[in-house]
């Protein structure tokens, strides 16, 4: 997709016309000639292009904000959805909303080259929206633990950094096929991902935190639902009889999510306390930090496994 510019006003081109005619961004002209056009192509097959390396990036995904700054293009960022947190340089950029709602007046004032945006939270008429701002749009739906290093090195593609970037994705491909070796021949263990309790919601075999299941030697019971993350019963679980069961702290105690289990004492994962509670940054941020909610999610289930 072809980078547009964004409207500008008569006053501002009159300046900038007599600026040019003076000499006096003569050098940003001669940067600017001297840089390559940068494509990839986003995870909806959607081609990404820009005329020159991004310099104004807006991020309105957490994960999105953090594998900027892990591809080595922190420095570009210029704004970031109201959740973005981590790493903590990022509290101090402009927020441009969250949850899918932007503000566009503030996103336009931010006058970004390339928007971030993550599929899940962004509906296409929003991304419509987006595209008539005059920004290259890159969308994210991240299906697996490998996506990871491979947006790292696309979004250090579209900075001007691929050293860095292959840098990045390197350590985190190193790391994931350590920890895919050390647990390749774990015995099999049903396992039940509870998102959300109210609904009871989980996530079916194409969610990320499956992956990491499957990769832990774990079966999620409800891989085979056609929803990305469905709604369940109670009794569905039930009668999967899962020998564990994980969730996040999801910004509260998640131990009380979980707690409506123990009512059941003939619940396979009530043998033994086959329960976790993890961090919710390391399991549902796509980013090089899930690899340690995935180590502790490993050591939990062997746990489990040795208490059988």
């Amino acid at each position: 997709m072809r980078r547009r510019p964004f409207p500008r006003s008569p006053v501002r081109s009159l300046f900038l016309r007599r600026c040019l005619a003076v000499g006096l961004l003569l050098p940003h002209v001669s940067l600017a000639a001297g840089e390559t056009a940068v494509a990839v192509v986003d995870d909806v097959g959607r081609r990404v292009h820009l005329s020159a390396p991004a310099r104004r990036i807006v991020s309105l995904a957490p994960h999105l904000t953090e594998l900027v700054h892990a591809a080595g293009a922190g420095r570009y960022l210029v704004g970031v959805d109201s959740a973005s947190d981590y790493p903590e340089a990022v509290r101090a950029l402009p927020r441009v909303g969250g949850l899918g709602r932007v503000d566009r007046e503030r996103l336009l004032r931010l006058r970004p080259d390339l928007i971030l945006v993550w599929r899940s939270a962004t509906d296409a008429e929003r991304q419509r929206q987006l595209e008539t701002l005059g920004a290259a749009i890159f969308v994210s739906r991240p299906r697996s633990l490998a996506g990871v290093a491979a947006t790292i090195e696309r979004l250090a593609t579209l900075a001007g950094v691929p050293e860095r970037g292959r840098q990045a994705a390197a350590a985190y491909r190193r790391r994931l096929a350590e920890l895919r070796a050390r647990y390749a021949r774990r015995a099999p263990l049903r396992v039940f991902y509870q998102v959300w309790d109210r609904p009871l919601m989980t996530i079916n075999g194409e969610h990320v935190i499956s992956d990491a299941i499957r990769l832990c030697g774990g079966e999620n019971i409800f891989a085979g639902l056609r929803a990305l993350a469905p709604r369940v019963s109670i009794e569905a679980v039930l009668a999967a009889d899962p020998r564990f069961i994980a969730t996040s702290d999801g910004g509260m105690d998640g131990r009380d999510r979980l707690a409506r289990w123990k009512r059941w004492p003939a619940l396979a994962a009530n043998r033994g306390n086959g329960y976790l509670v993890l961090p919710a940054d390391e399991i549902s941020r796509f980013t090089p930090r899930i690899l340690d909610g995935v180590e502790k999610l490993c050591r939990a289930m062997d746990a489990t496994r040795r208490s059988q």
